[in-house]
């Protein structure tokens, strides 16, 4: 549809120009102004005239008719007036043909806009902290991410993905305080992630207990105090000074975490080209930090140093402690001038909870009065945080759906339905985690990002309706026609139904589609194109017969339009980081 709007306002640019002069509109404007009118009876594309009439001083009615008595094109069957609209009714045949042609010239590149040769993103996404287990919240970040990825690549881009691992921060403290008192190399080495986990829980609900006997009998709003806190401060301090110890249990914990991670990441089909995390950039924080200093940015407020930020309605950005130890932002602002200095980026995208949008808004601010010219290029793409049973979730108090045990329990439910019609073992059990896996990611990537998710299990297992299953079983159902039938067909003259337009309409919007995604930096502009299309597919196999069909031409353009089918479908999971079996 992209190809023909473009062709429309090419046509409709030449037509002005012949009947009311030169320089009235160009072509990009046209094509700006090309809708798709809401009831089919009224034509599939039509250009509202009004814009034109008050520089013309001719009412919209008159223009409209003057434009359709001069169009002519093969791809529309009708070309009309109606109030101050003109309307385009597409010949199904013709425009299906162009549609199948542009889709089979393209290949597995068919819909990419191309926008992005010669140009670099960094893509920092997933990004887990360190010593805690991969849950239901990380999903977000790690699939949006991923698949924005995948659509800048689709475009063009040269993309790095950076796993930012939270491997710094003070709750290495604690869980080094924990671990010298509770912990033990065999318990870790034998429970990973999860006696981490269990430590630093430990930890965490140890020093509430300090801190609520510490006001215990006092007046209210008495400051509490712990000394399992100031403990576990002192050890980030000596951490963050080189104490050799504490350097080689932090070594330790973050190997025990990235094990466990690639596990997830596996299944997920996710790989990254950095998995420099914030620790890195402990020797680069001191020279911004002299740089803001130096250019009279930085104040100092109750002992710590900051940014005031008054003048921009926010919140003064803290860039050291009072203790001077450093911060979230003065690890950011380090990390964005490293990574534009190493890779030249053009944009640099940072999928992160909405919880952090003030964080990004702040340092976002900082660079830019720090004078670094390319500030603009800074995005962050927020999502909607998740919730189970209304909870928030929180790794220090257990209120967690850890991935793997959702991921296992996705491919366990899809095993036992696949098993019946899948004797061979090994391949009922590598459909199953395909099925599986994709049945969660398209399960969180079906709405908006931005919008709050409440995990329900049962929801996100399901395996009917809108689903990602019935998404991987409709692309099965495509190949398993087009391998019955031994051939791919070719368009013919042959007519075309309703619901064979309708398809070939449908598959022609990938495009723009593919386009809007990216600009919105909106995955599910992806998933529901996918339900649409699988919707669209669905319709025209229970009301045509494909391989069965015995009008020899109308099954050559069937299997045509299924082929199709069976390219954009594969393109468009793949996407959205699903895997695409053949069979199911």
């Amino acid at each position: 549809m992209l190809t023909l709007k473009k062709n429309t306002a090419s046509l409709l640019a030449d037509a002005t120009a012949k009947l009311f002069g030169e320089g009235l509109l160009s072509a990009d404007e046209i094509f700006e102004m090309l809708e798709y009118p809401p009831d089919k009876s009224m034509g599939d594309i039509a250009l509202p005239c009004f814009r034109l009439s008050k520089s013309l001083r001719k009412a919209p009615p008159v223009i409209a008719s003057a434009l359709a008595a001069e169009i002519s094109c093969d791809e529309f069957s009708e070309v009309n007036a109606m109030g101050g609209y003109l309307n385009f009714r597409i010949s199904p045949t013709a425009f299906a043909t162009r549609v199948v042609s542009d889709i089979r010239a393209a290949g597995e590149k068919y819909g990419s806009p191309m926008c992005g040769e010669g140009k670099t993103v960094i893509l920092d996404y997933s990004s887990p902290n360190v010593a805690k287990p991969f849950h239901i919240g990380h999903l977000g970040t790690t699939v949006i991410g991923h698949s924005l990825k995948l659509l800048h690549q689709f475009a063009g881009y040269n993309c790095v993905g950076i796993n930012y691992l939270g491997d710094w921060g003070t709750q290495f403290g604690k869980l080094i305080v924990a671990y010298k008192k509770w912990g033990g190399r065999e318990q870790v080495e034998a429970g990973g992630v999860d006696e981490l986990v269990s430590l630093y829980v430990k930890i965490n609900n140890a020093i509430k207990d300090e801190e609520d006997a510490s006001v215990a009998g006092m007046p209210e709003g008495s400051r509490k105090h712990s000394a399992l806190a100031d403990e576990s401060r002192a050890e980030f301090a000596k951490l963050e000074h080189g104490d050799e110890e504490n350097l080689a249990l932090w070594r330790w914990f973050v190997d025990v975490s990235l094990k466990e991670y690639e596990k997830t990441y596996k299944l997920l089909g996710i790989d990254f080209d950095s998995y420099l995390g914030e620790s890195f950039y402990t020797d680069k924080m001191p020279a911004q930090v002299e740089k803001l200093r130096n250019m009279g940015l930085l104040e100092i407020d109750d002992g710590a140093s900051i940014v005031n930020l008054d003048k921009w309605n926010m919140p003064v950005c803290l860039i050291l402690k009072s203790d001077g130890t450093t911060l979230y932002p003065t690890r950011d602002i380090a990390a964005a001038v490293y990574r534009k200095g190493e890779y030249k980026f053009d944009k640099a995208i940072y999928v992160t909870s909405a919880a952090q949008s003030l964080h990004f808004a702040q340092w976002f601010k900082v660079v830019e009065l720090m004078g670094y010219d390319w500030y603009d290029q800074l995005v962050h793409v927020p999502y909607g945080t998740v919730s189970i049973g209304g909870a928030k979730l929180a790794t220090r108090t257990g209120n967690v759906i850890l991935l793997r045990d959702l991921f296992d329990e996705a491919i366990k439910r899809v095993y036992e339905i696949t098993r019946e019609k899948h004797p061979d073992e090994d391949e009922c059990r590598a459909i199953s985690e395909k099925v599986g896996v994709g049945a969660i990611i398209f399960y969180y990537l079906s709405n908006n990002r931005i919008r709050d998710i409440n995990f329900v299990m049962e929801d996100a297992l399901c395996f009917d309706g809108n689903t990602g299953p019935y998404a991987q079983y409709t692309y099965a159902r495509t190949c398993s026609i087009l391998e019955k039938a031994g051939e791919c067909g070719e368009m013919t003259d042959a007519p075309l139904t309703e619901v064979e337009f309708e398809l070939a309409k449908v598959l022609s919007i990938f495009p723009e589609r593919i386009k809007s995604a990216i600009a919105e930096y909106e995955p599910s502009v992806v998933t529901r194109y996918i339900l649409d299309l699988c919707a669209a597919f669905n319709r025209f196999y229970h009301d045509c017969k494909i391989a069965a069909c015995e009008d020899k031409d109308l099954r050559s353009s069937r299997l045509a339009l299924t082929a199709a089918t069976s390219r954009v479908l594969k393109t468009a999971l793949g996407l959205i980081c699903m895997q695409t079996p053949e069979k199911i």
